[in-house]
């Protein structure tokens, strides 16, 4: 599938990571039965789909390959992040005071559409409680320059629910397309954001303290805007490291974890690294939260060239913490 089309540049939107695991507390309650119509058409678009995912090898290989400076090229066209190939976040997720599974977040590598390149990002969630299990894999691929989605997949699997969503994106005609239906609509934004792209644009804001970013970037049309406040700062702990901390709270206009009626927060490091460290919902009318938390990093490499600089003066730095007395605050 070739994407069509370039570019120009905008804005952003949040995503509800945690999403999957509403299901999993409404299944200990309610069982769920497939409507008749979800599962005739499940049968009707089960060969395309396993197609499909033989093409993207949803569950294999989603580790990047450890990575040297070297094997990864500056490109001075790229725009400024803190991420880059070869990053990968490891989360443990919580329902409550429960282990409700494990998740993580990966910067496979760079490819190409168009022959402009892109970044491909997987983000992975498997686990549950009990007899409800969870095992869903979101895939996006977003430009290197604009930082816009061009294809975004979205694989669930869940016990009494199974759902494979694949959109393309052609912002030249304001359109986007599902692949695995026929079936299409008008973009939100003519630099579109999926869910997970959106998460990796927060991360190259400035978040300053008491701001609120308005954002007309979600794909679609009646998710915008989304609204990023950044809270405080503070100091969080997992792991037995202790990280200083930006908070943010998103807003999308549509229901789900960060959406209107939910309440939601992610802490992310207040270094030139942006990484999520922590990331809570408080769910209306359940008791409790969902979290996510941060268990591993591996730093990937990123491609601008000052992105690049200020990935390693923050090692140098955080390494000289590292070895100072008495010192776990990374």
């Amino acid at each position: 599938m070739v994407i069509k089309g370039r570019r120009s540049v905008r804005k952003v939107s949040v995503i509800p990571l945690l999403r999957p695991f509403v299901l999993v507390v409404a299944l200990l309650t309610t069982p769920l039965v497939p409507p008749l119509q979800a599962q005739e058409e499940r049968v009707l678009r089960d060969i395309l789909v396993d197609s499909l995912r033989s093409v993207y090898d949803i569950w294999e290989g989603q580790v990047p390959a450890v990575l040297e400076e070297g094997d990864v090229p500056v490109d001075q066209f790229a725009a400024p992040a803190p991420f880059g190939p070869g990053e990968h976040l490891e989360y443990k997720v919580k329902v409550g005071i429960f282990n409700a599974g494990d998740g993580y977040m990966s910067v496979l590598g760079i490819e190409e559409h168009e022959g402009s390149p892109v970044y491909r990002v997987n983000l992975g969630i498997k686990g549950g409680i009990g007899p409800a299990r969870v095992n869903d894999m979101y895939q996006t691929w977003f430009d290197v320059t604009t930082l816009q989605t061009w294809r975004y997949i979205r694989d669930i699997d869940e016990v009494g629910y199974q759902s494979y969503r694949h959109w393309e994106f052609y912002p030249e005609i304001m359109r986007w397309e599902r692949i695995d239906f026929d079936r299409g609509g008008d973009l939100g934004s003519a630099l579109p954001l999926d869910e997970i792209a959106f998460i990796y644009f927060i991360r190259t804001l400035p978040l300053e303290v008491g701001k609120t970013y308005t954002l007309n970037r979600y794909f679609k049309e009646e998710g915008n805007p989304v609204k990023v406040t950044v809270l405080r700062k503070d100091r969080r702990e997992t792991e037995g490291v202790f990280y200083n901390t930006i908070v943010v709270s998103p807003e999308i206009q549509t229901d789900g974890l960060f959406g209107q009626g939910g309440k939601g927060e992610i802490h992310f490091t207040d270094d030139e690294r942006r990484i999520p460290v922590y990331v809570k919902s408080d769910i209306p009318n359940f008791p409790g939260s969902l979290t996510l938390h941060l268990q591993s990093i591996t730093e990937g490499h990123p491609l601008n060239p000052v992105s690049r600089l200020a990935a390693k003066e923050g090692r140098a730095s955080r390494g000289a913490q590292t070895e100072a007395p008495g010192s776990g605050l990374h």
